[in-house]
């Protein structure tokens, strides 16, 4: 008798390895479910991609992870968010895809900025996030009243995704950056974008006591543990055991040797995926 698949596990998708940044936390909060992560490295960055290529591109995503046995897909990529994540929601799941679920990284961020009551925040993200204005749109939506002032960082994912994060050249390049967002005297810093908390420890060293740095992983993280308390329709498979899957569309034995660095621990096996 052939075993029976296990269905209803939960996707991760990122344009590259930033995604992981958040796997590392829903393992840590929400170790009893099924994940299996895609990472579409072979056509990364995402962010100076036109909206119909990047919605183009997710879409394939998507198709592959549902194809998987996912019944709730996390969009891991502030890009994606950004610009693919609505049109997916209302166009891509309207027919036969009804029950199941696509959710992005943007909407826990807000709210966490919004139930915070800053009086002023800063996001920093890549060229295309930030254009969206995606995150401006979401806090105001919730509290008008705070002041958000939006910086571009477009050389931050290259660097991380070419293992410079420790290089004397990216933190120069963060002190260039985060300059303008510090005169402005903003509260709480967002990174808007999956790759940056591997930068985070020199970001809040560089931003100072005073402006608040929360890790975005750990946010959407509990996040998404009261959606699945309030979505028992879900019906996600629980395990005993952790399993998570890995895979990318690029060399497999570059993506395992640089995310093991966002998970804090060894990938020991990854997967190669045609999108």
């Amino acid at each position: 008798m052939l075993k029976k698949k296990s269905k209803n596990k939960i996707g991760i998708f990122d344009s590259g390895l930033g995604g992981l940044s958040v796997l590392k936390h829903l393992i840590f909060d929400l170790p009893e479910y099924e994940y299996i992560y895609l990472g579409d490295n072979a056509r990364l960055p995402y962010g100076d991609k036109s909206p119909e290529k990047i919605y183009e591109y997710s879409k394939e995503a998507m198709d592959f992870l549902f194809k998987k046995g996912c019944q709730l897909i996390i969009i891991a990529c502030n890009t994606a968010s950004a610009q693919a994540l609505a049109r997916l929601q209302k166009e891509y799941l309207k027919n036969e895809k009804k029950d199941k679920k696509i959710l992005g990284v943007i909407r826990p961020l807000a709210e966490y900025v919004a139930n915070n009551k800053f009086s002023k925040i800063g996001v920093i993200g890549t060229t295309s996030t930030i254009k969206s204005k995606a995150y401006q749109i979401e806090i105001n939506k919730l509290n008008p009243k705070i002041k958000v002032e939006e910086k571009a960082t477009p050389l931050l994912v290259p660097l991380i995704e070419n293992s410079w994060s420790k290089k004397p050249e990216t933190k120069m390049i963060l002190k260039k950056y985060l300059k303008p967002l510090k005169n402005k005297g903003i509260k709480c810093l967002i990174l808007a974008c999956t790759h940056y908390p591997l930068l985070i420890k020199d970001i809040q060293r560089i931003c100072g006591k005073k402006i608040l740095v929360p890790d975005p992983g750990k946010i959407v993280s509990l996040s998404l543990k009261k959606y699945i308390n309030n979505h028992p329709e879900l019906n996600l498979e629980k395990n005993k055991t952790k399993k998570i899957t890995f895979y990318t569309t690029d060399e497999q034995e570059l993506f395992k040797k640089l995310g093991s660095k966002f998970l804090s621990h060894k990938i020991k096996e990854i997967k190669k995926a045609t999108l």
